[in-house]
């Protein structure tokens, strides 16, 4: 398997994952975004269509950019270091 090649958007992400700016979860992004605490919000590849119209729209409402990963939802958990399948990421300012 071929690496993929590290876009600027993911090394951005990659830096706030270190910082520990990043918030995991539809509903604790939701809310966050509400709140106008995110500034961006990453989707994995295979993000159930329902939960990506519901988060643009709050997301459209606060102006906050929605952005659809290549990953799907186990490689974003691996790619934060996490143990368990990722489908929402919200970076935090």
């Amino acid at each position: 398997m071929a690496k993929k090649e590290v876009s600027e958007e993911l090394k951005e992400l990659r830096s706030k994952i270190q910082d520990g700016k990043v918030i995991i979860g539809l509903d604790r992004v939701i809310k966050a975004v509400k709140a106008k605490k995110i500034e961006k919000v990453f989707v994995s590849s295979n993000c159930p269509q329902k939960t990506v119209e519901d988060l643009q729209y709050y997301a459209n409402l606060a102006g906050v950019e929605v952005a659809k990963l290549d990953f799907d939802n186990e490689e974003l958990g691996v790619f934060c270091r996490k143990n368990f399948f990722i489908s929402v990421l919200g970076v935090s300012a």
